[in-house]
C-alpha cells in the first residue's frame, strides 16, 4: 500500500511539473477573459490587481473610446519627447485586455531616454521623421541592438529590456507605439538610480558605477533628475495598480522564431541568440497604402510573427488598414486578441457585439486622433462613411492575434456546412442560402 502510494504522489507530482512547464508555453497570450469585458468601476472602494468592473448594464460606447491621438505633445523639455498616453487610465475599457497605445513627439535631437517597461513589451512605427533607436538584453551579454528607423518602419522592444529612441533627423518625429499590457509601467534609468526618493547612498551608487563619478558629481546629477523626476513621471506612470490581463514571465530576453526548425511547439521555435540580429526585430513599409480594389474596400497590412520573428513569445502585434471610399472591414473576430484602433486619417463607424444573450451592439463615429477599442473574440466591423479614403493603425494583444471573418466562415468554408443547418440557423429557405454561398 505504502508503494502505491508513493507511486501516485510521483504521479501527481509529474502532472503538477508538466502543468507549471505548460505555464510557460512558446507563446505569450493572455489569460482567457471571463466575460466579454470588465470596463473599470472608478468608484468601488474594492482592491484588486487591476481595477474591478462596473456593471454592465452601465457600459457605454464612450467607455472604449479616447480622442486626441493626433494632436502634437510639448517637447519644450530637457529630453525634447512628450509622451501621449492611452492606456487603462483613459480608456476604463482597456481593463484586462491586456494592450494599450501612446504617441511619441520628438524635437530634433529629441530623446526619450533609456528606460523599462516592467509589464509590457513595446512595437512603435513611425508615423513622421526619422529615429535611432536600440534595445539591450541582459546579463552577462548585454548586448546592443541597434536600428535607424524611417516612416512606415517598426521596431519591437521586447518587455523589460532597457531601450531609448533618439531623434537624429532635422525635423521633428513622431512615433505610435503599442504595449502589451493596459498598464506597463515605466522606469526611466536615470531618474530611477539618480533620482529615487529618498535617494540611494553615495557609496552604494560610486562603487556600482565604478566610481566613474565624484561624490559632487553625484550630487549635481541627482539635483538635475529631481528637477526633471516630476515632469518625466507624469508623463508616462499611472496611479492604478497592476494588471489583470498581462503575459506570462519570460524565461529569457528573447525567443526569435527560427523558421527553419521542424519542431512543433505552441508558437514558433526560438533560434540560437548568437544568430539573433537587429533585423529580427525590424519590418519597413506601414507607410504605404494597401490595395483597397476589393468587393470590401479595404486592406489589411499585417505586422506580426510571420513578418517580425522577433515577436515570437512578446504577445503584441500591429496593422495597418486601409479604406476606400465607403470601404468596409467586415464583421470578424480575432480568437486570440483584443484590439485597440487609431485613426490616422479620415473618419469611421465603429462597432462591436457582446455575447450571448444580450447581443448589444456599442458603435462609435471615430475621427483623426480617436481611439477605440474592441474587446478579445467579440464580432466587431469598420465602416468608412467618410467622404475621403481612410487609413488607421491597430494594436492587438497577440503575436499572431488569427482573424474570423463572419460571413466567410460561414458561407464560405470549405467543405461546405450544409443547407439544412444554415436555413435553420439563420430562418431562412435553403435557396437563400445557396444564393449566399455562391458569392464566396
Amino acid at each position: 500500500m505504502a508503494a502505491v502510494g508513493a507511486c501516485f504522489l510521483q504521479q501527481l507530482a509529474v502532472v503538477a511539473l508538466l502543468a507549471l512547464w505548460c505555464s510557460h508555453g512558446a507563446i505569450a497570450s493572455d489569460p482567457g477573459l471571463l466575460q466579454d469585458f470588465c470596463v473599470v468601476d472608478k468608484m468601488s472602494q474594492v482592491r484588486v490587481n487591476g481595477f474591478p468592473c462596473k456593471d454592465a448594464k452601465d457600459v457605454v460606447a464612450g467607455d472604449f473610446f479616447f480622442s486626441g491621438l493626433h494632436m502634437a505633445g510639448n517637447t519644450t523639455n530637457k529630453q525634447g519627447s512628450n509622451v501621449t498616453t492611452v492606456n487603462v487610465a483613459q480608456i476604463p475599457g482597456l481593463n484586462t485586455m491586456g494592450v494599450s497605445l501612446v504617441r511619441i513627439d520628438y524635437a530634433p535631437n529629441g530623446l526619450n531616454p533609456p528606460h523599462t517597461h516592467p509589464r509590457a513589451t513595446e512595437i512603435p512605427t513611425v508615423l513622421e521623421g526619422s529615429l535611432y533607436v536600440g534595445f539591450v538584453i541582459s546579463n552577462p551579454e548585454n548586448k546592443l541592438f541597434t536600428k535607424v528607423l524611417n516612416k512606415g518602419d517598426v521596431f519591437v522592444f521586447p518587455q523589460g529590456l532597457v531601450h531609448f529612441q533618439f531623434n537624429n533627423g532635422t525635423n521633428n518625429a513622431v512615433a505610435l507605439a503599442a504595449l502589451s499590457s493596459q498598464n506597463p509601467g515605466v522606469i526611466t534609468v536615470g531618474n530611477a538610480v539618480f533620482g529615487s526618493k529618498p535617494s540611494i547612498s553615495d557609496d552604494i551608487l560610486a562603487k556600482a558605477f565604478q566610481e566613474m563619478f565624484k561624490f559632487e558629481s553625484m550630487a549635481a546629477i541627482r539635483a538635475s533628475f529631481l528637477l526633471a523626476a516630476a515632469a518625466l513621471l507624469a508623463l508616462w506612470c499611472s496611479d492604478h495598480g497592476g494588471v489583470v490581463a498581462s503575459d506570462p514571465s519570460h524565461l529569457q530576453d528573447l525567443c526569435v522564431a527560427d523558421k527553419a526548425s521542424t519542431v512543433r511547439v505552441n508558437g514558433v521555435a526560438c533560434k540560437d541568440g548568437e544568430d539573433v540580429a537587429a533585423e529580427d526585430f525590424f519590418f519597413s513599409g506601414l507607410h504605404m497604402a494597401g490595395n483597397t480594389t476589393n468587393k470590401q474596400g479595404s486592406a489589411v497590412t499585417a505586422v506580426n510573427v510571420a513578418q517580425v520573428p522577433g515577436l515570437n513569445t512578446l504577445g503584441i502585434s500591429l496593422a495597418r488598414i486601409d479604406y476606400a471610399l465607403h470601404g468596409l472591414n467586415p464583421p470578424h473576430t480575432h480568437p486570440r486578441a483584443t484590439e485597440i484602433l487609431t485613426v490616422l486619417e479620415g473618419s469611421l463607424y465603429v462597432g462591436f457585439v457582446t455575447s450571448n444573450p444580450e447581443n448589444k451592439l456599442f458603435t462609435k463615429v471615430i475621427n483623426k486622433g480617436d481611439v477605440f477599442v474592441f474587446p478579445k473574440g467579440l464580432v466587431h466591423f469598420q465602416f468608412n462613411y467618410g467622404t475621403t479614403d481612410a487609413v488607421a493603425i491597430v494594436a492587438l494583444s497577440s503575436q499572431n492575434p488569427g482573424v474570423i471573418t463572419v460571413a466567410n466562415a460561414v458561407f464560405g468554408s470549405k467543405p461546405s456546412i450544409t443547407d439544412d443547418i444554415l436555413a435553420k440557423a439563420f430562418q431562412v429557405e435553403k435557396t437563400v442560402v445557396d444564393q449566399i454561398q455562391a458569392k464566396f
